[in-house]
């Protein structure tokens, strides 16, 4: 009954300074908003992230001829090797029972022509596996098949931006086309991907087969790449040391380092969930600075307070309030101020969050256990900021206080 006085009593105090009230609250609630939609954020562009990286395929390797390296934020060949050969491929998926597929990759950026239209375009060659392990769809049309590639066929199937950039609008099935002086046919348009995680364009491809793209497009006996799908998502790290085994055994490295480099698609999504899990401590934390700054301004105001009201404590310790029912009155206040902000920032937090995609921002996930956390984290801010004004209050002597102007 005594708590429910002083809830009374502490929300008349509180509305009858309803500007420096509404100050405190609007203080709680920008700080506990900004880390809401922070924490939204981050889990959104978390999510994208995870989802683009498996998106180039499902239990993915990729074996790149030579070492790669990081320039200008994109993974690139510091030399031509051409020790990475079509029957490597074919060795990694006899001798590696980590290994399900496996399909040897070349690309080239090539100039695609029809009618008036001239593009640049990333012209892929691969096996028929390759569209598998790296979840490649068909939306129309087919792909090209082992007999096609053997035979060095002259078939390709278009991913969606290419297809469009290439025929602006029109069916492309059945037409043919030229990459560089090679007329080709066009027998597949394949569904949309997306951005890598890279911020490539994994749709502004060509599609053809591995022989072809070999003998007639790049008169080459090397790959660039071999595509691999593990057996399993817990075989990927066996399959890795499987093939760098298997490699450095084809190409005779004894006592010398790699000349191809292996990149595991679980490391990648492990490497990628940190920095975006990092960013998004480092942006928190900035958003976090503003709910001390709410804090700081609820202590002002309880100080503030006390002093305002010295007599009212007086005559309430000279009737017999005891030092325990003086603080617990300021820290009821506090408390509530902070958890009103609270509550008032996780709801425009979450309406920011869900408006965001809707407005053609990044995307962003509303993580409920967060949002608890947030609320509560208010309130034992309201605790930590109130409990010093409050101790000041409780312990002041009652003849000092009615006496004091």
């Amino acid at each position: 009954m005594k708590f429910s006085r002083n809830l009374r009593l502490s929300s008349r105090i509180l509305m009858a300074h309803k500007l420096r009230t509404m100050l405190s609250v609007i203080g709680m609630a920008v700080g506990i908003g900004s880390v809401a939609i922070v924490v939204s954020a981050g889990q959104g562009t978390e999510r994208r992230i995870l989802q683009s990286i498996r998106n180039m395929g499902t239990n993915l390797i990729v074996v790149n001829a030579g070492q790669t390296r990081i320039m200008a934020g994109r993974k690139r060949q510091t030399a031509t090797v051409t020790t990475l050969l079509p029957s490597d491929a074919k060795a990694i998926l006899e001798h590696c029972p980590s290994v399900a597929l496996a399909s040897p990759v070349v690309t080239k950026k090539l100039t695609a022509r029809w009618g008036a239209g001239v593009v640049p375009v990333e012209v892929v060659g691969m096996t028929a596996e390759g569209y598998v392990i790296r979840n490649t769809t068909i939306a129309s049309g087919r792909v090209s098949t082992p007999e096609e590639g053997r035979a060095k066929r002259r078939v390709a199937v278009l991913a969606p931006t290419a297809a469009s950039n290439l025929y602006d609008g029109n069916d492309p099935i059945g037409t043919r086309f030229r990459l560089g002086r090679v007329p080709f046919e066009t027998i597949g348009v394949t569904e949309p991907k997306g951005m890598d995680a890279n911020g490539v364009d994994q749709d502004d491809v060509i599609y053809v087969p591995l022989e072809t793209a070999m003998r007639r497009l790049m008169n080459v006996p090397y790959v660039q790449s071999i595509y691999v799908q593990a057996a399993g998502v817990d075989k990927l790290d066996a399959a890795e040391a499987e093939i760098r085994e298997l490699l450095r055994q084809r190409h005779r490295l004894y006592g010398r380092p790699d000349d191809f480099s292996i990149q595991n698609q679980a490391t990648l999504i492990e490497a990628e969930r940190e920095t975006v899990r990092a960013m998004t401590l480092l942006v928190g934390s900035v958003a976090g600075i503003s709910l001390i700054v709410g804090g700081v301004g609820i202590l002002a105001v309880m100080l503030l307070s006390v002093r305002e009201r010295t007599r009212e404590i007086g005559l309430r310790r000279a009737l017999g309030a005891r030092c325990k029912d003086i603080q617990n009155q300021f820290l009821i206040e506090s408390t509530m101020l902070a958890s009103t902000g609270g509550a008032i920032g996780v709801i425009g937090g979450i309406g920011i969050a869900y408006l965001m995609p809707l407005l053609g921002y990044w995307e962003t996930v509303i993580s409920w256990p967060t949002v608890g956390g947030t609320v509560l984290f208010s309130s034992t801010l309201g605790v930590v900021f109130g409990l010093y004004p409050a101790m000041r209050a409780a312990h002041l002597e009652p003849i000092t206080a009615l006496g004091a102007e």
